[in-house]
């Protein structure tokens, strides 16, 4: 990347209880001191996601918050049902391997911090029910997750301490009704309940990630510093609860403060007002 050196690192297991393979780019600049946290980046079905960690957009966010890039490859063992990815029932293996992995790379990078270090979740379809199904499991180790426009998932209602991390859902228009009604079902299942979750639905679009990225380095970018500590303290047992912030109506886009509590299922809540007014962007389709 342009402007300063960088390190990568690679790792695979196989043969996992739920997955053929699960190999590992992991990314950081040469020079940083400590990784604060690990954005982890997880592509559609089956897909090779290890080069996502060259993304300059994702390394830019990653430099600017002094965290590290995991670019992920998930591999389903052949079943008879391959559109059902197994690999993403994270509590059956697939997760574990993730964590085992960061565990070889705090050793092989002389970074101890990653073995223990939050993790900001993004991915495309398969990769948005992985990340899902992983915040259900670890809640504790996620300061961040995006569900984006996948159609497989494992839990619906996720334990209480997931609602504490915030998160977006995100949609397309015109993707399968199969896809979207399981999303939303999720989605307001436990909004009702105060998760401090997004709902976004992007206009015209299909099965395809069109601005979701966009909007969800946005987010990422305003959530990080409200969750991840940077007095020093290290671990993701250390990281901030949000206590406050703002809904909106997707009916009405109406954005208002969260002390009034909202009657919509399908309202979304926010950190901050400006997370809240790129949202109104977002489903405006007026997003740059």
């Amino acid at each position: 990347m342009p402007g300063f050196g960088q390190k990568v690192y690679e790792d695979s297991l196989m043969n996992g209880n739920n997955y053929e393979k699960a190999a590992f780019n992991l990314w950081f600049k040469n020079d940083i001191q400590k990784i604060r946290g690990i954005i982890v980046l997880v592509p559609g079905s089956n897909d090779d996601g290890r080069n996502m960690v060259r993304d300059t957009a994702w390394q830019h966010l990653a430099v600017k918050h002094n965290f590290a890039l995991l670019g992920c490859y998930y591999q389903d063992k052949a079943h008879d049902f391959m559109d059902i990815e197994h690999y993403a029932d994270v509590k059956n293996g697939s997760g574990q391997a993730l964590l085992d992995i960061l565990g070889n790379f705090s050793k092989s990078s002389q970074h101890t911090e990653l073995a223990e270090a939050p993790l900001v979740l993004w991915g495309m379809s398969a990769g948005g029910e992985f990340n899902y199904e992983f915040l259900c499991w670890k809640p504790e180790r996620v300061a961040a997750f995006v569900v984006n426009k996948g159609g497989i998932y494992y839990t619906a209602l996720a334990p209480v301490a997931a609602w504490n991390v915030p998160g977006i859902f995100f949609i397309g228009e015109k993707d399968l009704p199969s896809r979207n009604q399981v999303i939303k079902g999720i989605f307001s299942l436990n909004r009702r309940f105060g998760a401090q979750w997004v709902f976004a639905g992007e206009p015209g679009v299909g099965h395809e990630f069109r601005k979701s990225g966009v909007f969800s380095r946005f987010f990422f970018d305003r959530v990080i510093p409200m969750r991840v500590p940077v007095d020093g303290v290290s671990g993701a047992t250390s990281l901030s609860k949000l206590s406050s912030g703002y809904t909106g109506d997707p009916a009405t886009r109406e954005i208002q403060s969260d002390s009034v509590k909202a009657r919509n299922e399908m309202s979304s809540w926010f950190p901050d007002r400006e997370v809240a007014d790129e949202w109104l962007n977002f489903i405006s389709d007026t997003l740059k």
